[in-house]
């Protein structure tokens, strides 16, 4: 334990005043509001390390934090830590606010009766008739609220548990998400931090409460600070997104100094059709990593919706010039299991030539930080995996990975159940596990129906070797160094509520860090058979404003195909 006077960030973090004070403070709760880039999520992290290593969060207390997705809860997880190390780490609870609402019903389960019982192992089901055996997501948070309102020693056995809460992407949170946390934690005197972004406010068709750092604020006695500095994005980027911070959040606009600097490529491409676009960008994305050297994984391809409509030519085009990539509303929930990351990883190491990315997050997350002070179990697991590689090459020679499940089985039995259930708290039950590594393997078995090369097939699970097409909803918290935001039209981005439209399309740019690429088509053929499609297609004349003002090239026609604006 170190002295709160005495605690630094972690090297090469900088933080602005307002962050400062974020992370040291001990007495208040906290609203803190900020933009993209800002480093919000190792803002909690470095908080987090304070907490624990000042002795602010006195043993045996917990820090609890809550997020939106999943990705998002592992993310935060894993770098608190990276920071702070496996004992103190250990004290540190990262779920969804359906996650957490899920063990709320775990452990008192007893009190729900009549209609509303559940049995020991239910399963959660998305959609379906609630009974014993089952519940709907969607009953999560309800059925959590109905527990703490009929059992109060439940509300005050969680909160004899935490000293801190965090709550990240707070202007998200939802009526029911937000009387949860007042339920638990109102009037409690435990602080909580809630940080976000009201200019990435996209989620109010789900539900998102207007105004809800207001109401934290004054429910909570919150001190509100923001913080301005965007550390993901080059000047030129930052500056186009200044132009829609003035839109929707004159307060909030950067200062003049944060905005000085060369730096960053913005391209408006217009195309007649879908066909076009396809085969123009699949070609750009391949000059990208075979000529330039990114990373596939920094390479994103957002849309607002219906990815799958939108890149199915796109998609075929990549295929061709053999760019891996992973559509992320396939893959998403699976990819993001600790569990799927784990056997992506070992596979990697078992049948790849050389991963030594693999293989480094692999030994992270099978040997815990304190039991391999002398380097012992990884150099086992070292000649483990080396006797495993020698059984994986005769599936190489044959091209027919017959031994990947029993390797695979070995694998885990090597690791033990007890430490894969320390991966994840849903991993607590052990039916959840089973599940999970069942889907894992079945949807590796899909993609290799798909792509006889395991590799491949395992690229599109995998943290660090596909293209990502993903929704900009789901790319909140993500970054790439180089941006696709297809499909910059009327007919994607309308809406009744214009500013959560604008939202939308400040996620989409504010997730590049070097490069963004703006695409529009004047036709898109209705490929995925949507009865509500339109073929002929109108530029988003509004937010192609904001980024010819910024482009990097100007008007310049290169074929009759194909047209940078």
């Amino acid at each position: 334990m170190i002295k709160s006077e005495a605690w630094k960030q972690s090297e090469g973090i900088v933080f602005e005043p307002n962050a400062e004070k974020a992370v040291r403070e001990t007495q208040l709760c906290i609203a803190l509001t900020a933009g993209p880039g800002a480093g919000k999520s190792e803002l909690l992290a470095q908080r987090a390390d304070f907490l624990l290593t000042t002795g602010a969060c006195r043993y045996p207390k917990r820090i609890l934090a809550i997020a939106f997705k999943v990705d998002a809860s592992n993310n935060l997880r894993e770098r608190v830590w990276r920071r702070c190390g496996a004992t103190y780490a250990s004290r540190f609870d990262s779920f969804t606010f359906h996650g957490l609402a899920k063990r709320i019903i775990e452990r008192f389960r007893p009190v729900l009766t009549g209609d509303d019982a559940l049995d020991v192992g239910f399963k959660v089901v998305p959609k379906g008739k609630a009974h014993p055996k089952q519940t709907e997501f969607a009953l999560l948070i309800p059925l959590a609220l109905k527990i703490l309102d009929a059992y109060p020693p439940a509300v005050n056995a969680i909160r004899q548990t935490y000293s801190d809460v965090f709550l990240d992407e707070f202007q998200d949170c939802t009526d029911e998400q937000y009387a949860l946390v007042i339920k638990i934690f109102a009037g409690s005197e435990r602080r909580i931090t809630a940080v976000g972004d009201v200019k990435q406010k996209i989620m109010g068709w789900a539900g998102a409460l207007d105004g809800v750092f207001a109401k934290f604020v004054d429910e909570f006695k919150a001190v509100h600070l923001h913080i301005y500095r965007n550390f993901r994005s080059q000047p030129q980027l930052l500056r186009l997104q200044n132009e829609i911070v003035k839109v929707l959040e004159p307060n909030s606009e950067m200062p003049a100094e944060f905005l000085e600097g060369d730096g960053g490529e913005i391209y408006v491409q217009s195309y007649l059709n879908c066909q076009d676009e396809a085969t123009g960008l699949a070609e750009q994305i391949n000059h990208w990593i075979n000529v330039e050297g990114v990373a596939p994984a920094k390479i994103a391809i957002l849309v607002r919706n219906q990815p799958e409509a939108y890149t199915i030519r796109l998609a075929a085009a990549l295929d061709s010039w053999g760019v891996t990539y992973r559509n992320e509303n396939r893959a998403q929930d699976i990819a993001t299991e600790p569990i799927a990351l784990v056997v992506v990883d070992y596979l990697l190491c078992v049948y790849g030539l050389r991963e030594p990315k693999a293989w480094t997050r692999l030994m992270r997350r099978i040997i815990p930080a304190d039991d391999d002070t002398d380097g012992v179990l990884r150099k086992n697991w070292g000649r483990f995996i080396k006797e495993a590689r020698k059984l994986a090459a005769i599936d190489l020679v044959s091209n027919c990975y017959d031994q990947r499940w029993q390797l695979l089985k070995d694998f885990l039995s090597m690791v033990g159940v007890n430490l894969l259930v320390g991966l994840s708290h849903d991993y607590e039950s052990r039916d959840r596990l089973r599940e999970i590594i069942h889907d894992v393997k079945k949807y590796i078995d899909e993609a290799l129906e798909k792509e006889p090369d395991l590799l491949k097939a395992l690229a599109q699970l995998s943290d660090d070797q596909s293209v990502r097409i993903l929704t900009v909803h789901k790319s909140k918290g993500l970054e790439f160094d180089s941006v696709v935001l297809l499909g910059v039209e009327e007919e994607a981005y309308f809406g009744k509520d214009l500013y959560e439209v604008r939202c939308t399309f400040f996620v989409g740019v504010s997730r590049a860090e070097r490069r963004l690429v703006v695409t529009t088509a004047l036709q898109r053929d209705n490929l995925a058979n949507l009865g509500t499609w339109r073929v002929r297609r109108k530029p988003q004349e509004e937010f192609l404003g904001y980024v010819n003002l910024w482009r990097t090239i100007p008007t310049l026609a290169l074929d009759g195909m194909h047209l940078h604006q």
